[in-house]
């Protein structure tokens, strides 16, 4: 029935295209001599673009250092599955949108509601879009990182500023960073909860109880010293006020 079905949708839009006879692809030429698009291919290309939504998402925001503490924090206090994989993906893509939110209301207001309007045309939104986003990256990668993927890039000396950075150098650079940041915050979210872990063995050691495993009597210690803090709200204060 679904190839029958599938067939049946095939031969009806075959029939319409060649009924209609829509175009493969049309090129306009512009006033300054460049070329504009059908919107048939537009769209195709922005549904294509929508692929890569996680990816950049992931890649190219604060997303990476934030799930990345969550992840060594929920193992630094010991629970396994608590609070669960949505949850912390959850908090982490709406903190994300927390930080990003001035850069995603720069990139609307400069290159999405311009080329809504027809104001601009689709490669210069493009652009627009991609610079506020450049330099949050730029500003959050570190010298070194950038240094060596231009070196493996063998682009020394063919960059004259951060800014002229590409895409193709610029994101596995930050992507570097974001993560030796996040294992930096992480060493020290572990080590309040591995003082805990050391005196409660030494504790059970002393009173001979070695057959008894220390992490299910640190356990209600680590969570109680996580809510006395305030933890959570420290933990995402500081995730936050990082990228400023």
């Amino acid at each position: 029935m679904l190839v029958v079905v599938t067939l049946g949708l095939l031969s009806l839009f075959a029939g319409f295209a060649h009924a209609e006879g829509i175009p493969a692809l049309t090129v306009t030429g512009t006033e300054d001599g460049g070329q504009e698009y059908t919107v048939t291919i537009q769209i195709l290309a922005i549904m294509t673009a929508l692929t890569f939504i996680p990816a950049a998402l992931m890649m190219m925001t604060s997303f990476t250092r934030i799930i990345v503490v969550f992840a060594i924090l929920r193992q630094a206090i010991g629970l396994q599955q608590t609070p669960s994989n949505q949850m912390l993906i959850g908090l982490a893509l709406f903190l994300t949108f927390f930080v990003m939110y001035p850069i995603f209301d720069q990139i609307n207001r400069d290159a999405i509601q311009p080329y809504i309007n027809e104001e601009i045309l689709p490669l210069e939104a493009i652009d627009r879009g991609l610079a506020p986003l450049k330099d949050f990256m730029l500003n959050q990668t570190r010298e070194t990182d950038l240094n060596l993927f231009v070196r493996l890039a063998d682009m020394e000396g063919e960059i004259e500023t951060p800014d002229d950075t590409p895409l193709n150098i610029l994101i596995p650079a930050f992507v570097t960073s974001e993560l030796k940041t996040a294992f930096q915050i992480g060493f020290l979210l572990f080590i309040p909860f591995l003082i805990i872990d050391l005196v409660v063995a030494s504790i059970l050691m002393s009173m001979g109880m070695m057959m008894l495993s220390p992490i299910i009597i640190s356990l209600p210690f680590k969570i109680m010293l996580f809510v006395l803090v305030d933890g959570w709200a420290m933990i995402m204060g500081s995730l936050a006020s990082s990228f400023a």
